[in-house]
Parts: structure tokens; sequence; C-alpha cells
């Protein structure tokens, strides 16, 4: 089991694909673990060298908890592996870290995929109507410590979506993401605590020159969208794709068709 030894952490990463290969970094969901991307590996290891890892609090990673930065443990991966710059692919906090690492170290990163991205220092946005009780619900749980049932509210609210009955749903996806977030309970004793960049990157997103794909699914919660909609207003010539039958997981979801616009993207910028 390959396993990175930084400080604090021991980093579990796979990798996939010949290392002369471009470079791909996926980073996870903070619903999943790097399991998440295991639909999509086999389709781009072919010409690519597919780097995935589990941040600490989640996967095969183990932490001792306290203040660290993700974006650090990514580029400790990508220096291990020998690695001087990927396309960063990241999903919901995965996005957020791979915005992060491309404004803290421009040249560490030769381009931006981000699906449901959460950027760190968007404004508060009000819920909807459907969404305010399940998040209710969720704070519940984490005020009693309850983490098993955090982690299957947190897959209704995100993976199903507000809007969607889960019966309605392919039962094998819904059986995976419940799955792929059940695991996590386990890391709540570590308490990793991520350190921010400074100053955030909501506002900064002009800074960036890099080829970018934004991805959402229509489905996805209302705070997601709006932040889908200012990535692509704000980041500089953009690319976007909406799933319309996806709520936060498309590559989860619907994988074939990730993997199909993904690489035509890729293939579009020579990524």
């Amino acid at each position: 089991m390959p396993i990175l030894d930084v400080a604090g952490a021991s980093l579990y990463y796979e990798t996939h694909g010949h290392v002369s290969a471009p470079a791909l970094l996926l980073i996870h969901a903070g619903i999943a673990s790097l399991r998440m991307w295991d639909a999509v590996v086999p389709a781009l290891e072919g010409d690519h060298n597919v780097i995935r890892f589990d941040a600490r609090g989640f996967g095969g990673t183990r932490s001792a908890g306290g203040p660290h930065s993700d974006r650090d443990d990514a580029r400790a991966l990508l220096d291990h592996l020998g690695v001087a710059e990927a396309t960063v692919v990241g999903s919901s906090r995965g996005g957020g870290i791979a915005v992060d690492l491309a404004l803290e170290t421009p040249e560490r990163v030769s381009g931006l995929v981000l699906v449901g991205a959460d950027i760190d220092g968007a404004p508060d946005l009000s819920l909807t109507e459907a969404e305010q009780p399940l998040v209710d619900e969720l704070g519940a749980a984490a005020a009693a410590g309850d983490w098993p049932r955090l982690m299957d509210l947190e897959v209704r609210f995100w993976c199903i979506g507000p809007t969607r009955d889960a019966a309605d749903l392919d039962p094998g996806f819904v059986r995976l993401a419940y799955d792929l977030n059940r695991e996590n309970a386990a890391h709540a004793v570590e308490q990793p605590s991520p350190v921010p960049l400074e100053p955030p990157a909501y506002d900064r997103l002009g800074e960036l020159d890099v080829p970018a794909l934004v991805i959402v699914g229509a489905q996805d919660v209302s705070v997601v969208r709006r932040q889908f909609e200012h990535l692509a207003d704000t980041l500089p010539g953009a690319e976007t794709e909406v799933f319309s039958d996806c709520a936060h997981l498309p590559s989860v979801e619907r994988p074939a068709e990730f993997v199909g616009r993904l690489r035509e993207w890729l293939g579009l910028h020579g990524l």
C-alpha cells in the first residue's frame, strides 16, 4: 500500500499509467475518498500519469490532527513522484484545494478542472426551503457527535440532492455514494484542521492563467450552483459544462459522460 509520510500524517496515494505521460492529479470531494475516481481512472491511465490521494481525514490516510496545509500535502506528493506540474482535477472540497494550489504555486498547475467546487472566501448565501431542513439535520448530527449518521445525511444532501428521491436514481450509484462516505466516519477523532490560503481564493480567481473547465450538476445544491456561476464569470477563459441529471458528484453518477467531456477538453488544450 503506497504511503507518503509527511509532518503529522501518512498519506495514502495511488498512481496509474506511465510516469513520462502528462500528469493528472485527482483530488476527491469531502464526502468521498480517492475511490470516487475508480470508474474514470481506466479511461485516463492509457495516456496520462494519473495520481490520486486521500486527504487528511479521509480514506486510507492517517493523521495526527491539528493544523496542516492540504496544498503542502499535494505538493509533497508531486515532489515525491518527481512530477513538476500537473493538471489538477478537483471535486467539491478538492476543487477548492486545486484553486488554492494554483494560486499559491502556479508553476505546479498546468490546468484546472473544477467539479462542484467549493471556493474559500465565498460569501454566505441563503438556502432554499428544501435545503434548510436537511442542513438542520446535518447540524444536529454533528452536534451530537453521531458521525455515522452525519456521513449518511451528507450523502442525502449532496449526492442525492435536496430535490431528488433516491428511489428514482440508479441504485448502484446510491449504494456507492453511501459507501464512499461511510468509511470517513472513522476519522472523526483525528480532527485535522486545514490552514486556509490568505487572502482567500474567491476574489483572486482573475490571477489564474491556465486552461480551466468548470463543471456542475444541475441537481446540485443552490450554493454550489452559484459558486459555479462565479467561477464561470471570473476565471479567465473558463469553459463550462452542466450535467443535467446529476447532483454533486458527476464523475461518480455519470462517469462515462464525465470522462468524455474531460478527455475532449484535455485534447483541446494538449494536456
